[in-house]
C-alpha cells in the first residue's frame, strides 16, 4: 500500500481559509462602525479570541496528557493533534493584543475593576484589588500565552526528531523520558493557567463580585471538548482525502468515546455549579445566573444544555455512532457551535446584563477564527510528515483496538 506522507494544500481549502478569515476582518471593521469601541464590541472580541485560544490549546493539552499516560493509540493522527496546537502562536497573538487593549484602554464596560473609582467605593473590588489590576493582568497573561507557545512548540519539535531515522533501543527510552519530562512542564503549566488561573482572570472578573471555585474547570471541560472535535474534524477531512491510512473507525471511536466522556464531565461540573448557588440561594452568588436562568438570556442558558449534553447523550450513547464518519462531523460542528454559545452567555451575561442578541457581526468574528485556524494548520500538516513512524509506540498505534 503506498502511504500519502505529506499533505498538500488543495485549492479549494486555501480559498476558504482566506475567504472565512477576510469575513473575519469585515467584520471587525464593520462592527467598529456600528458600535463603536463600546463593550459590546469588545465583549464579542473577547468571547472570540478567549474561546478559539482555549481550544486550539486544549490540542497540546491532549497531546501531553497521551504522552504521559503512555498512550500510543493516537500516534497515527498525532500530526494532526500538533499541527491544530500550532494556532497558538497567531490566535495568542490576537488574543493578548485584544486583553491588552481592553485593559490599558479602560473598557470598564468589560472589566468593572479598572473604574478606580468604583474600586475605591467597593469592599469587594477592593478586596480583590490584589489580584485584579493591570499590572497582574498583564504580567500573568504574558507569561500564560508565551509560555503555551514555548512550550508547545519544544513538544513539538521533540515529536519531529524521530522523522529521519528508527532509534535504537537505548535512544528510545532517552526519547520517551524527554518526552515525558516536557510534557509534564506543559501539564504543570496548564494546571496553573487553564485550570484555574486564566479563567479567573479573563472571564470571571467580567462579573467580578462573583465568584466560583468551579469555574475554572467548567471552563477547561467546554474547550477540551471543542479542542476533541476539532482534532476530529481534521482527522475526518485527511481520511476523506486519502491520508492518514492507518487512522481507522478504532481511532475515531475512542475520539467519539472522548468527546462523549468530556461531555458528560462538563454537565457534571455546571450542574454541580448551579445547583450549589442555587440551593444556597445566597444573593452575591446567585447573581450570575439571576439573567440567565430566568432572564433575557434563558434561551441561550437551555440551548446550551440541550447542544452540550443532550445531543452527545443521546447520540454518542451507542457503539456504532462513534464510528460512524458523518455522525461525528455532525456532532464535533455541533459541540464546537455548542460550546461557542456557551462562552457568550458566560462573557454577555456578564459585561451587558439586558439581552444582546446574536447577528452577522459575532458569526463574522468567528469565521474569521475558524478561516485562521484551517490555515495554520494546513500549513502546519504541510510542512512535516503526516506520520510520526518511527516513534517507539507507532505499532501500537498501528493495531489499537477498542
Amino acid at each position: 500500500m503506498s502511504i500519502k506522507e505529506h499533505f498538500e494544500i488543495p485549492k479549494r481549502y486555501k480559498t476558504w481559509s482566506l475567504a472565512l478569515m477576510g469575513i473575519g476582518i469585515l467584520s471587525i471593521i464593520v462592527g467598529f462602525m456600528m458600535y463603536g469601541s463600546t463593550t459590546r464590541f469588545w465583549s464579542a472580541l473577547l468571547q472570540n479570541s478567549v474561546y478559539f485560544l482555549l481550544v486550539v490549546n486544549a490540542a497540546m493539552f491532549f497531546f501531553c496528557a497521551s504522552t504521559l499516560a503512555m498512550g500510543g493509540w493516537q500516534l497515527v493522527f498525532r500530526r494532526v493533534t500538533e499541527a491544530i496546537s500550532a494556532c497558538v502562536i497567531p490566535i495568542g497573538i490576537i488574543t493578548f493584543i485584544i486583553l491588552l487593549c481592553i485593559v490599558f484602554g479602560k473598557k470598564d464596560g468589560v472589566y468593572d475593576w479598572l473604574n478606580k473609582d468604583l474600586v475605591s467605593k467597593d469592599e469587594i473590588l477592593k478586596g480583590k484589588s490584589a489580584f485584579l489590576n493591570t499590572t497582574f493582568f498583564t504580567v500573568w497573561t504574558t507569561l500564560s500565552i508565551g509560555l503555551w507557545t514555548v512550550l508547545g512548540m519544544k513538544m513539538r519539535s521533540l515529536s519531529r526528531q524521530t522523522d529521519n531515522a528508527p532509534l535504537s533501543i537505548e535512544e528510545g527510552k532517552k526519547y520517551i523520558f524527554k518526552n515525558t519530562v516536557w510534557a509534564s512542564l506543559y501539564i504543570v503549566w496548564f494546571a496553573l493557567t487553564v485550570a484555574s488561573t486564566v479563567p479567573w482572570l479573563w472571564l470571571m472578573s467580567t462579573n467580578a463580585h462573583w465568584f466560583s471555585t468551579m469555574y475554572s474547570w467548567y471552563t477547561f471541560a467546554s474547550t477540551f471538548v471543542g479542542g476533541l472535535a476539532l482534532i476530529s474534524l481534521f482527522v475526518i477531512y485527511l481520511k476523506n482525502k486519502g491520508y492518514l491510512e492507518y487512522t481507522n473507525h478504532e481511532h475515531l471511536h475512542d475520539l467519539g468515546k472522548f468527546q462523549f466522556a468530556f461531555s458528560i464531565f462538563w454537565t457534571y461540573l455546571w450542574f454541580s455549579q448551579f445547583m450549589l448557588i442555587w440551593y444556597a440561594n445566597i444573593s452575591e452568588e446567585t447573581i450570575y445566573f439571576k439573567n440567565r436562568f430566568a432572564g433575557p438570556y434563558a434561551g441561550l442558558f437551555y440551548l446550551n444544555l440541550t447542544i452540550n449534553f443532550l445531543a452527545p447523550l443521546l447520540i454518542y450513547m451507542s457503539r456504532n455512532s462513534k464510528r460512524n464518519y458523518t455522525t461525528v462531523t455532525f456532532m464535533s460542528v455541533a459541540l464546537l457551535f455548542g460550546h461557542w454559545i456557551d462562552f457568550y452567555q458566560m462573557v454577555f451575561g456578564s459585561t451587558i446584563k439586558d439581552h444582546v442578541p446574536m447577528n452577522l457581526f459575532d458569526f463574522g468574528i468567528a469565521a474569521g477564527f475558524v478561516g485562521l485556524i484551517m490555515w495554520q494548520t494546513g500549513v502546519v500538516l504541510s510542512k512535516y510528515p503526516l506520520l510520526a513512524k518511527n516513534h517507539p509506540f507507532f505499532k501500537e498505534s498501528i493495531i489499537h483496538h477498542t
